[in-house]
């Protein structure tokens, strides 16, 4: 059976330039980056315990009564003390939030840290923190269902509160963390994307690795002599329970960099 083409010839127009459907790949992932995502922080309790992590899945669904839904990877603390509580709290982040603060939430576990200490917040309405550093507004949201979907689950919530915290704050958007600060994903995000990498060619080089949490660079020529990692160390030969000295972040959170 013959599939006519949607597009008919005599009929498509395009920019100059321009690719058309047909003459690309149909599963070019980094598509996705051209969504638009907020970068937020989404705390729950269990247990008289708090945790929170990083999300960029959180969007409105229907306007009366105001509901959001956010996706949270089934790995992570947090979903557990969701699905625990049947509550969340969601700190909306500023573009001027630092590095190391993302990276605190982001990229470290409630199951080795205590995430909330020196950190300012305030419990709400539902029990819940809600992030007071670098946040420009927040909301709290009650469970009404939970969509499992594949690694994630959807937790639809209705809102009980939601404030602007300071009109001044530009909120921060999933591109301007990852284009404009550099940020990277970790790989239990829902919008997490496996990089493209080409095989090496030759001998293997004395290269320096960033961390891509707080920007710590790893330069093998220096080594890290005050954590026992001599220099003229390659990062391959560094130890496997070797952490970032400035955040803790482990050697699987560094990429190669040029700088």
């Amino acid at each position: 059976m013959k599939i006519e083409p949607f597009i008919k010839n005599s009929g498509e127009r395009r920019l100059s330039g321009a690719k058309s459907a047909r003459e690309t790949s149909m599963l070019e992932l980094e598509s996705l980056f051209k969504l638009s995502y907020p970068m937020c922080i989404i705390c729950s309790k269990k247990a008289g315990r708090f945790n929170g992590c990083i999300v960029n899945t959180v969007f409105q669904i229907v306007p009366e009564p105001p509901m959001v839904a956010v996706s949270v990877n089934r790995q992570c603390l947090t979903h557990e003390y969701i699905a625990d509580s049947k509550v969340f709290t969601v700190s909306i982040l500023s573009q001027k939030t630092p590095m190391s603060f993302i990276g605190r939430f982001g990229f470290r576990s409630g199951r080795d840290i205590d995430k909330f200490k020196r950190i300012k917040y305030e419990i709400g309405r539902t029990g819940v923190p809600i992030i007071l550093d670098n946040t420009a507004g927040f909301l709290e949201a009650e469970v009404t269902e939970a969509i499992d979907v594949e690694t994630h689950t959807l937790f639809i919530g209705k809102i009980i509160a939601c404030v602007t915290l300071d009109d001044g704050k530009i909120p921060m958007t999933y591109t301007y963390y990852r284009d404009v600060k550099g940020g990277r994903t970790p790989r239990t995000a829902a919008t997490y994307i496996k990089k493209k990498t080409k095989p090496e060619q030759g001998a293997k080089e004395m290269k320096k690795y960033k961390c891509i949490v707080c920007g710590y660079i790893y330069d093998p020529a220096v080594g890290d002599p005050d954590n026992d990692v001599e220099a003229g160390t390659a990062f391959e030969d560094v130890p496997d329970d070797w952490v970032c000295p400035d955040c803790g972040a482990g050697k699987n959170e560094f990429e190669p960099t040029e700088n």
